[in-house]
């Protein structure tokens, strides 16, 4: 068996596609498959589940924010390591655009297993099958799996109606089931770090995963995709820029806020500043008392800084060291949690203050529904961390919190498309609500360690 990759999407949100992407990641790696893990788009909580069932690390593929070229050598590159490529898609097949799965899909060259959500459904589901396999001709649908089946019976139904009437196949079904019910919160559903699937769930998970659905044919009709281009169509081609940059660097210790509250980063982002000279050592702002020694400069990812804000608010001694960091101008870059844990506090629901970090003379308030969500194109009008005016960033904001009015004695470093300003800087620290990704833009991460380079180490 010759393996390729395939990417699996759905009729709408809601139906199923996390829990099938994590029944098939498990069941195939317990077939001793090498699967690596993809999710279409901007999130970070499915590619941790992804890890969860894989054991892999999940890459983000986002042609809106990365572009065509990163996301084809970055899905290349990951593959040259693995048997099989998994992509999980995002909403419905074809919502989003540019941002949608069949984009990613054709972009790729990859087949798609369609997840039918069979609740309710009968013989009307091979309407639902034949519009989604003939709205764009240039996609390709390697099968159908039906989720949520009722009964033998049923399952009977869903398949004649398909075979009589589509010319995809039905790959297999899986029933209805309670025991795979992942739990969530406001931002989605919970990290794979918190096990929200025990090992046991998951191991029932994956035997019902393969004795459902019909593994070598879904592992054949991958391999007909092949594999990516030659070798040396799969390098990014800043790689070799990059990599001089590193050379004539000294080596820069950043840290990175990595704990519960802090775990939202891409990981392209953290080795694109590896591979330009930057040694990665993380702190936990819950736990530890003091900054690790030596360090030229801190990233503070998003998360949840809002469910732990009484355990950040009493390590006071943390609290005081990234303030003094911040006031004595060495460089700190922080972004959507991160930017939360730098302003005065956050006032959580319930409408009880705890107080942060202090760098920005602003409070974050928690809301009930979502405050910010979408791409983000950002231009940089005044020099900042990541570059010199005229620049371009790229990433996605998704928040439940707000910020009261912030002084307009607060720089602001970017203006976004919609001609909002963002990216909040004091002295050489940058924060704002904008979750950016490096791919499109290598060069920001080489002007955070340029600026890096010109402090001294704590």
């Amino acid at each position: 068996m010759s393996c390729g990759a395939l990417l699996l999407a759905a009729t709408h949100s809601g139906a199923g596609k996390t829990t099938l992407a994590l029944g098939l990641l498990a069941a195939l790696a317990r077939r001793g498959l090498r699967v690596q893990p993809f999710k279409c788009g901007p999130d970070f909580i499915d590619p941790s589940l992804h890890q969860m069932a894989a054991g892999r690390l999940s890459r983000n593929l986002d042609l809106r924010m990365c572009g065509p070229d990163y996301v084809r050598a970055l899905f290349a590159r990951q593959l040259e390591t693995a048997d099989i490529g998994l992509v999980e898609g995002v909403m419905g097949l074809f919502d989003g655009g540019l941002a949608s799965p069949a984009s990613l899909a054709k972009a790729l060259g990859i087949p798609v297993a369609l997840v039918v959500d069979a609740a309710g459904q009968g013989e009307s589901v091979a309407a639902v099958v034949k519009g989604f396999e003939t709205l764009d001709a240039e996609l390709t649908l390697m099968g159908v799996i039906f989720n949520r089946v009722a009964s033998p019976r049923h399952l009977e139904l869903l398949t004649a109606a398909v075979q009589a009437n589509c010319k995809t196949p039905v790959l297999g079904h899986l029933s209805k089931n309670r025991d795979f019910v992942i739990g969530g919160r406001h931002l989605g559903l919970r990290m794979g770090w918190e096990s929200p699937l025990s090992a046991a769930q998951l191991e029932l998970l994956a035997g019902t995963v393969a004795r459902g659905i019909d593994l070598d044919a879904l592992l054949d009709r991958a391999a007909l995709a092949g594999r990516p281009g030659p070798r040396e169509a799969r390098q990014r081609p800043e790689a070799a820029v990059l990599a001089a940059q590193g050379q004539g660097r000294q080596r820069l210790r950043i840290g990175v806020a990595r704990d519960r509250a802090f775990c939202f980063y891409y990981p392209d982002n953290l080795e694109l500043l590896q591979a330009q000279g930057a040694e990665l050592v993380e702190f936990s702002p819950l736990d530890d008392r003091a900054l690790p020694p030596g360090l030229n400069g801190l990233y503070l990812g998003g998360g949840y800084p809002e469910l732990y804000a009484s355990e950040l608010a009493a390590n006071l001694p943390m609290r005081e060291a990234i303030r003094d960091w911040s006031d004595s101008g060495r460089p700190l870059y922080a972004e959507c949690g991160g930017f939360i844990y730098l302003c005065q506090g956050v006032v959580d629901r319930e409408g009880r203050f705890w107080p942060l970090a202090g760098v920005f003379p602003t409070r974050a308030v928690m809301r009930d529904r979502l405050a910010g969500l979408g791409y983000r194109e950002a231009e940089i009008v005044r020099p900042c961390l990541l570059g010199g005016r005229g620049g371009r960033l790229f990433g996605h904001e998704f928040h439940y919190s707000e910020i009261e009015p912030m002084p307009e004695t607060v720089g602001r470093a970017f203006r976004l498309a919609e001609g909002r300003e963002e990216g909040y800087q004091i002295h050489h620290t940058l924060a704002g609500y904008l979750h950016l990704h490096f791919g499109r833009t290598p060069e920001a991460a080489g002007h955070l360690l340029a600026v890096a380079s010109g402090c001294r180490p704590t």
